[in-house]
């Protein structure tokens, strides 16, 4: 909690000296628009993330059990945990760096820069100074794709709050399924697996498994955008006609 109240206080500090702004401009604050575009990203991206793991049972024969015990209390815990993690994240690469740098570079290379950031920010937080190029290489691309898309959903919405919507659903359904530390399996436990006997089928299958939440999420936003766009124009021109 004190970390994510430094960043704040930072980009702050940040967004007043460069920019001459304060906090807001990041559409940090809560109102009825940011929730509706929180609530819409956070049910997206569940739906996405289930569709993603019905789509490994099918493919790999993954069988999950229902865990017999279900403890609200420790998903109530991880619910908590991780909105802290995820919004401590946004705000650091999706925050006031990337609001600065997309006036400064403009919206394309900031968001490139932040993804390239957010992708080896994960080698060191998930611990792999120590593993082969090629898991590495894997991981600053996932990851880094995630990251592009939810900076692409920052500069788009001006706002934090449906990339927080996509982070934190995404977060919270691994949690559901999978192993994971602090919280892990907290629904669902995998009973077994079948693998694949080529390694090139497996790899195709990873990067698909890792990018396809990515793409669909994109592909989202843009048309999400592109409706927004469109009717907005078509309000002006029926303005115009009218006067």
């Amino acid at each position: 909690m004190l970390g994510l109240l430094v960043i704040i206080v930072i980009s702050w500090i940040l967004l007043y000296f460069i920019e001459k702004k304060n906090i807001g401009a990041l559409g940090i604050i809560p109102n009825r628009k940011y929730t509706v575009q929180f609530i819409i990203g956070l049910v997206f991206i569940i739906l996405v993330s289930l569709i993603k793991i019905y789509t490994e049972h099918y493919i790999l024969d993954v069988n999950w059990q229902l865990n017999e015990k279900i403890n609200y209390s420790m998903i109530f815990k991880a619910l908590i945990y991780h909105l802290k993690s995820a919004l401590t994240e946004d705000l650091l690469f999706r925050g006031a760096l990337l609001y600065i740098l997309i006036h400064k570079l403009g919206a394309k290379w900031a968001i490139l820069i932040s993804a390239i950031f957010f992708g080896v920010y994960h080698i060191f937080s998930f611990e792999m100074l120590g593993e082969r190029i090629i898991p590495i290489i894997y991981i600053i691309l996932i990851t880094g794709t995630t990251g592009y898309v939810w900076a692409y959903t920052f500069h788009k919405t001006k706002s934090v709050f449906m990339g927080l919507g996509f982070h934190l659903g995404s977060n919270l359904v691994m949690s559901f399924f999978y192993p994971s530390n602090p919280y892990g399996e907290l629904l669902f436990t995998e009973l077994s697996r079948s693998n694949f006997t080529s390694e090139w089928n497996n790899l195709w299958f990873l990067l698909f498994n890792g990018l396809f939440p990515s793409i669909i999420t994109y592909t989202f936003v843009k048309i999400i955008f592109h409706f927004n766009t469109s009717n907005s124009k078509q309000s002006k021109k029926h303005e115009i006609n009218s006067n």
